[in-house]
């Protein structure tokens, strides 16, 4: 051999010495599947095969807010997640976690988000409740892809501790304090997530299981709301400025933001076993993050444009349906083919035809709608 693979993995894991008790350990990682070991740590390869997936590969052409904009400023889903994260390893450092899992968490967060973002989200959820009698929420589609999805259906075998962070993540809902369920099991997340299918409640009350995981569903909050400002003004959507109550505590700027929020939650965390906010910032926060939504996500689409999006969601869904064996379909032939008999045999069509819609990047669905109404003749 040409290498001390043991000797070199140790020294891969020497960092461990310093984390804090609250951390999650490399020999705490679970998995579905046995692994042969490498001498990367579980987390550090976990964020490989993430970083080295298809999917991930598509968020550089999905909307993160702004969709179809001509700006090549603006922020794309790739970016957030690299923005998220950046900055929960910076809050994890500071407080001797994980990095490498929070890595892992942060980089598969979003890999279910659809075209179209939230917007296109929300059509696909009521496609789902209309023809399976169940929920689509990105988080859960995050897991879905990556554990079942990915490698034509054989799923990437990523550690429990990251799938958990990805399906915990909803960094749409805020809190004063973020604390782990660090007693999870194995089949206490596969329930979770089976559960957030028919449960919507279920998706909003689960909590991660480590330490890192809570870092994560933070930074997704702090990655995207000073972000979100800066590209509406870019823009021209966003014609006011923040409240000066809000300023006066996190700043008028994304680089403000971002800085007062890492340093009061690690203020507020540093040998915890939680992650806080005081109550000042966690108060900006939520007012921070009402203002986006009244002046930004809510004036992000127009009418014209929201319609436009349900036109092809609800009716690439419905020719799919139709044209389900046909072999000459995109869908036999860009997205079944190659996919495990197990896949293939053992889910209903309308799943399989929502997991292909969600998968698709926003040029993608726009070609195949085109493409569409083309054999359709609309």
């Amino acid at each position: 051999m040409y290498m001390n693979k043991e000797k070199i993995r140790k020294s891969m894991l020497f960092y461990e010495r310093n984390l804090s008790k609250y951390a999650c350990r490399d020999k705490d990682a679970i998995r579905l599947k046995k692994m042969k070991e490498d001498i990367r740590t579980n987390y550090m390869r976990d964020a490989d095969k993430v970083l080295h997936s298809r999917s991930f590969t598509r968020y550089m052409d999905k909307t993160q807010v702004f969709t179809g904009t001509d700006n090549d400023n603006i922020t794309k889903r790739m970016q957030h997640v690299l923005l998220v994260s950046k900055i929960g390893r910076t809050i994890g450092r500071a407080l001797n976690l994980n990095e490498d899992l929070i890595e892992a968490i942060a980089l598969g967060h979003d890999i279910g988000h659809v075209p179209f973002g939230h917007p296109g989200e929300e059509i696909l959820n009521r496609i789902s409740l209309k023809h399976l009698n169940e929920y689509f929420c990105h988080n859960v589609q995050s897991v879905r892809e990556l554990m079942v999805l990915e490698k034509n259906g054989r799923g990437l075998n990523l550690s429990v501790q990251v799938l958990d962070g990805i399906l915990c993540h909803n960094g749409e809902i805020e809190l004063e304090i973020y604390k782990p369920d660090t007693t999870k099991s194995l089949n206490q997340f596969l329930e979770e997530y089976n559960s957030c299918y028919k449960d919507i409640k279920t998706n909003y009350n689960i909590r991660p299981k480590t330490m890192e995981g809570c870092v994560v569903r933070i930074s997704d909050l702090i990655a995207y709301l000073g972000r979100d400002i800066e590209d509406a003004k870019e823009l021209g959507v966003l014609k006011k400025d923040i409240p000066d109550d809000i300023k006066k505590v996190l700043g008028a700027t994304n680089k403000d933001i971002v800085n007062t929020l890492i340093l009061d939650i690690i203020d507020n965390s540093l040998d915890k076993p939680y992650i806080k906010m005081s109550k000042k910032v966690f108060d900006a926060l939520s007012k921070l993050k009402k203002f986006n939504f009244e002046n930004i996500y809510y004036k992000s689409n127009t009418e014209e444009s929201l319609a436009n999006y349900e036109e092809i969601f609800t009716k690439l869904f419905d020719y799919y349906l139709k044209e389900f064996n046909n072999k000459d379909c995109s869908i036999n032939k860009v997205y079944l083919d190659g996919m495990t008999d197990d896949y293939i045999n053992n889910t209903k069509k309308e799943r399989i035809i929502i997991d292909y819609i969600a998968g698709m990047t926003d040029d993608y669905i726009n070609e195949e709608y085109r493409k569409m109404c083309e054999n359709e003749k609309i």
